[in-house]
């Protein structure tokens, strides 16, 4: 019998003799997908029996772990100027709306609070990805580690492609046209938090799975995660609707109802120019709901990072940093 076999069996063994992984059993898993010890064959049925009823908060801590025990960082890679970091996961995209989200990273570097994002780009030529985006604000994109590093030390901002720290990880997010379906992996890709930053920022797109990233980041020892149904998935709260922010601090979970930030719907642009956002930042341009998403983001994540005590508090805060830019 294939090594990977038994693994496989525990998760479709039928309704009644199946059952999901432990934490460990998903490590060692992913671990061996990532090692190349797994067919084409296996990994398919591996993902979408997972797929079929949902990853479980132990299985996404476990194929995190496997992940982070596979990224090899440089030595000596903070300095005491790189703190404290906020990691910000982007993966998902936007396609009605531009990404605001980046003015309000840009506004936590420009005030010395570092962010560090990762992301992909995927093929959908309808959604404008956020490393296609960075160009336009004259945000760096770079391709290893001690890059971001030397770009975090200097401007506070640093992206880097997931394929330059996890390929693996790319290479099973691409199933995804093949088998028609998202797996773990899209989850997982948002959960890595490679440079172990004190903040963890998750936009999720599928409500529900605010509950397993969050339980997940206790699993794994995270500081403090914030995550929230962002606009398109991203981290970024859309400042038409109520949103629910799941924030966890030392194992402990909560969750906080954001209200909204404006009272009526904004038109939705026709396209989305990046330019439009180096317009608004400058005060070239308006954009009503731009900036209430900038604000509305920017404060929920100085309120996870204990800088407000509520709301009203951290949006005041945010709304000062906005006019102040």
């Amino acid at each position: 019998m294939h090594p990977f076999a038994p693994t496989i069996q525990i998760l479709g063994k039928g309704r009644h003799g199946s059952r999901s992984l432990t934490q460990d059993e998903a490590r060692v898993a992913m671990g061996m997908i990532l090692d190349g010890a797994v067919t084409p064959e296996q990994i398919g049925a591996f993902l979408m029996l997972i797929r079929v009823r949902e990853e479980t908060p132990e299985e996404a801590a476990g194929f995190v772990q496997a992940v982070r025990e596979r990224i090899v960082l440089p030595e000596n890679m903070f300095t005491p100027t790189i703190d404290p970091l906020i990691d910000w996961g982007s993966y998902a995209g936007k396609r009605r709306h531009l990404p605001w989200f980046l003015l309000a990273a840009r506004l936590l570097a420009q005030h010395g609070l570092p962010v560090f994002m990762h992301g992909d780009t995927g093929e959908a030529a309808d959604r404008l990805y956020t490393q296609n985006a960075l160009a336009a604000l004259d945000m760096p994109v770079v391709q290893s580690f001690s890059e971001a590093h030397a770009y975090l030390a200097s401007s506070n901002f640093a992206y880097l492609p997931l394929t330059a720290f996890a390929p693996g990880i790319k290479r099973l997010i691409q199933l995804r046209d093949l088998l028609g379906l998202r797996s773990p992996v899209h989850s997982v890709a948002r959960m890595l938090n490679p440079l172990s930053a004190p903040l963890s920022v998750h936009g999720i797109f599928h409500r529900g799975y605010e509950h397993i990233h969050q339980r997940a980041a206790c699993l794994l020892g995270e500081p403090a995660v914030l995550v929230f149904k962002g606009e398109g998935g991203e981290a970024e709260i859309n400042p038409e609707m109520s949103t629910a922010l799941f924030i966890s601090h030392a194992q402990e979970g909560g969750q906080l109802d954001w209200t909204p930030q404006l009272e009526r719907r904004q038109l939705k642009p026709e396209q989305l120019d990046p330019d439009h956002l180096r317009a608004v930042w400058n005060g070239e341009r308006n954009d009503i709901y731009g900036e209430a998403a900038v604000i509305a983001t920017l404060a929920a994540v100085l309120f996870a990072l204990g800088r407000a005590q509520d709301q009203a508090q951290a949006s005041a805060l945010a709304q000062s940093w906005w006019e102040a830019r």
